[in-house]
C-alpha cells in the first residue's frame, strides 16, 4: 500500500520557439501557461503530470481554473493509494463535476508512480509497445500562404511527413493555403486541414468543394457537433473530430452517426491518462483511427502523450506530436525528443523522465 502524503502545484510558461502561434477565430498566443503536479508519498515515490491549455478561447478551460480546481479536490485525495486509479477518478469526479482538465494531471501523475512503484515504464500498462517509433505531426500556425510554405519546407527538412495546417480563417485565403500547401508536399506526405471550429457551414462546403482534387484531411469545420455532421454528410473527405470528442457518450453519438472517420485523443480534455486510454482502447474496437496528443504542454506532457502513442497499435495510430520541441523552456532530462520526424517512449520507470525542481521554482501552492 502506498499513499499519497501531499500535492505541489506549480506554474511555468512556455515560451514559443516561433515567437508566436495562430490558428482560427484570431487566436494567437507566444508562451503557453502551464501548470506541473507533483504527488508525493509515503513511500519516498512521486509523480509529475501536466496541463498546459490553450485558454478559454479554444475550450472551457484555462490555467487559473486548473490550479483552483486543483485546490478544491487535492485535499480528498490525501492518504489515497495513487496506484488506485479508479478509485481516485470516482474521488475526483464526486467532488468536482465535469472540468477534466483539472483532473488530468493528477490522473497523469498517478501513472508516473505506477511505473516506479512497479519499476516498470508507463506504456507497458497502457498495453504494451508498438513499433520502433511514433511519426509525429507539425501544426503550422494560421498566417499567410507564403509564411506558412517556408515553415512547411523548413520542417520537411528536419523529418515530417505530417502537416496540420491552422485554417478556419476566411476561405478564400484558406483555399489559397491549403493549394500551396499541398503542392509543395510529396505524395506521401499527409496534410490535415484543421479549422479548430472556426467555418460556418457555408464557409466549410465552400472550401471543401474548392480542394475537392486535393489529398486533405478535413478537421473540426464547425463549432457544434450538429454543424460538423451536416458539412460530413456533403462530403467524402476523411473526417476529423477533435473539439467535439470529450467522452465515450461523444465518441459512440459520432461513431453511430457516421460523423466520423478519425478522432484526436487530448489527454487533458478526456480527463487523464486512466479515460484517454478507455477512449483509445474503444476506438480500436470501433476501427478509428487517432492522433494522440494533448491542448499543450511541456516534457511532461509531452512524455505522456509518447507513452499513450506508443501503446497503441500503429494501424490505429495516425499521428501524434512533440510539444516540447514547440517551446524554448525544457525542465527535465529523459523527455522524448524528435528525431526525423517522430518520437519514441522511454523504457525507464514511470514517464521516465527527471523533473529538474529548480527550473519550476517554488510551489503555488501545497495541499497536505
Amino acid at each position: 500500500m502506498i499513499k499519497i502524503t501531499s500535492i505541489d502545484v506549480y506554474k511555468i510558461d512556455l515560451p514559443l520557439k516561433e515567437g508566436k502561434y495562430n490558428w482560427s477565430h484570431q487566436s494567437s498566443v507566444s508562451a503557453f501557461d502551464s501548470t506541473i503536479v507533483k504527488l508525493n508519498t509515503d513511500k519516498n515515490i512521486f509523480g509529475f503530470g501536466e496541463v498546459c491549455t490553450l485558454g478559454p478561447a479554444y475550450l472551457p478551460a484555462y490555467p487559473e481554473g486548473a490550479r483552483e480546481g486543483i485546490k478544491k479536490i487535492g485535499k480528498f485525495l490525501i492518504g489515497m493509494d495513487p496506484t488506485n486509479f479508479s478509485e481516485i477518478n470516482i474521488q475526483m469526479d464526486r467532488n468536482l463535476k465535469g472540468h477534466n482538465y483539472v483532473k488530468s494531471p493528477i490522473d497523469m501523475a498517478c501513472w508516473d508512480i505506477l511505473g516506479k512503484y512497479l519499476e516498470q515504464p508507463v506504456w507497458k500498462f497502457l498495453g504494451g509497445k508498438f513499433g520502433k517509433e511514433v511519426n509525429l505531426y507539425r501544426a503550422i500556425s494560421q498566417e499567410s500562404s507564403k509564411e506558412m510554405s517556408k515553415k512547411v519546407k523548413k520542417y520537411k527538412k528536419e523529418g515530417y511527413t505530417k502537416f496540420q495546417l491552422k485554417v478556419g480563417g476566411n476561405p478564400a485565403e484558406d483555399i489559397d493555403r491549403i493549394r500551396l500547401i499541398r503542392s509543395i508536399l510529396d505524395k506521401k506526405d499527409i496534410l490535415v486541414a484543421d479549422a479548430n471550429t472556426g467555418w460556418l457551414m457555408h464557409d466549410a462546403l465552400i472550401v471543401i468543394n474548392a480542394i475537392k482534387d486535393l489529398d486533405v484531411y478535413i478537421e473540426q469545420p464547425c463549432i457544434s457537433y450538429n454543424e460538423n455532421l451536416s458539412v460530413r454528410k456533403k462530403t467524402n473527405k476523411p473526417f476529423i473530430l477533435d473539439e467535439s470528442i470529450d467522452s465515450i457518450e461523444s465518441l459512440l453519438r459520432a461513431y453511430n452517426d457516421k460523423a466520423v472517420d478519425l478522432i484526436n485523443i487530448k489527454i487533458s480534455k478526456i480527463g487523464g491518462l486512466s479515460k484517454a486510454k478507455l477512449l483509445r482502447d474503444l476506438c480500436i474496437e470501433l476501427g478509428i483511427a487517432m492522433t494522440i496528443e494533448d491542448s499543450w504542454g511541456g516534457d511532461i506532457a509531452t512524455s505522456a502523450i509518447s507513452h499513450l502513442a506508443h501503446s497503441t497499435p500503429e494501424k490505429f495510430r495516425f499521428s501524434s506530436t512533440d510539444f516540447n520541441s514547440y517551446n524554448t523552456v525544457n525542465y527535465s532530462k529523459g523527455a522524448p525528443q524528435r528525431k526525423n520526424g517522430s518520437f519514441i517512449a522511454s523504457n525507464k520507470n514511470g514517464l521516465g523522465i527527471e523533473v529538474n525542481e529548480k527550473k519550476l521554482g517554488k510551489p503555488l501552492f501545497t495541499i497536505s
